[in-house]
């Protein structure tokens, strides 16, 4: 394992080009649908992908308080084959996929394809704090997903199968690990919301909600949600990290790299990830110190901070460490991120 922990913001790097297939500045996007038994419904699945000139621009992502990212609906898609990156969303206000555009579309320019399903019930008008705390149902959201871009008409002849990695952010890092091998403990989500002491801000809209997680079915929570044809898993800030079996963490077999965001005691109890990292055989573990948990929203808004605070929302999303602008720190990490999949889906193939 490789470990690092200071990384200095200030030092912004290039972007990482493809070497194996060039992108065109083209960044296209198309919704699917990916049928889930599991859920009983069609999962909404958002792809980002090296594309040609066409289609119709739109902005992705944005709403009162973030700053949207732009791509190209229904452009024709470029020539080649192309690494694929399942990517995973958090639970909350940010919670579904659109929320990560900031992130999807520069790894679509980079020469990605990104497949992002929205994870039912995590976000909006009908968001359900139980649904969202059936979080062992997250990894088969992203199998499911993989199913139908390997049979969609316009993506599978594009699609390197020997690449193919998962990204997720906060609920979606502890969904990547997962994907990984990783498996949960059903005794410990169960008294996860026991006490504020681990993530008082989804803990406290479980209890509003009425929702007790020891009285929850968690008869499937400790199942294996690996998917054999993900070749690297990376988790930023994975949340909750602290509901899994801890020796689950020595069987995985692939690749991982953590990040998590914040000095030494900034970063939440529910995200800290050092030891996680300390227990895989092919990890590698990085500290961003001056991010914080927030920085994997968008670019907010003028006066979005403001906004927040007079509506009582609670959590200061538009805070980050205090020093390098949300901007400066989302283009660390998109360096970062890019870099580690061309690093780890290159290996693969050779394998």
């Amino acid at each position: 394992m490789k470990f690092s922990t200071k990384i200095c913001a200030a030092a912004i790097l290039s972007l990482t080009v493809m070497q194996t297939a060039k992108a065109d500045d083209t960044v296209g996007v198309r919704q699917i649908l990916a049928p889930s038994k599991e859920r009983g419904v069609d999962l909404d699945v958002t792809v980002w992908y090296p594309a040609q000139a066409g289609g119709e621009t739109v902005v992705l992502g944005e709403t009162a308080f973030f700053i949207g990212t732009p791509a190209t609906r229904d452009a024709p898609m470029s020539q080649g084959k192309f690494p694929l990156i399942l990517l995973s969303h958090g639970a909350g206000l940010a919670g579904n996929a659109q929320a990560l555009s900031w992130v999807a579309t520069p790894l679509a320019e980079q020469g990605f394809v990104v497949v992002a399903p929205t994870h039912p019930r995590n976000t909006g008008s009908n968001k359900s704090a139980a649904e969202t705390m059936k979080i062992w149902l997250r990894p088969s959201d992203l199998t499911e997903a993989l199913n139908t871009i390997e049979k969609d008409e316009l993506f599978q002849n594009h699609l390197d199968q020997d690449k193919i990695g998962v990204l997720g952010l906060s609920m979606g890092g502890n969904t990547a690990l997962a994907l990984a091998g990783a498996r949960i403990d059903p005794q410990l989500l169960a008294g996860y919301c026991d006490t504020d002491l681990l993530n008082p801000s989804l803990c406290g809209w479980v209890r509003q909600s009425g929702v007790d997680l020891h009285a929850m079915n968690l008869e499937s929570a400790n199942r294996d949600n690996r998917d054999e044809r993900v070749r690297f898993a990376m988790a930023i800030d994975p949340a909750p990290s602290d509901i899994f079996e801890f020796n689950s963490f020595s069987k995985i077999k692939i690749p991982v790299d953590i990040i998590n965001l914040g000095k030494p005691g900034k970063i939440p109890l529910s995200a800290q990830a050092s030891g996680i990292a300390k227990t895989i055989s092919n990890a590698r573990y990085t500290v961003v110190e001056n991010a914080s948990h927030y920085s994997m929203f968008a670019e907010c808004k003028p006066g979005a901070a403001d906004i927040i605070v007079s509506e009582k929302i609670g959590d200061p999303l538009c805070d980050d460490g205090g020093g390098p602008s949300r901007a400066a720190i989302h283009a660390q990490l998109i360096d970062m991120i890019s870099k580690a999949f061309e690093r780890t889906l290159k290996a693969s193939r050779a394998k």
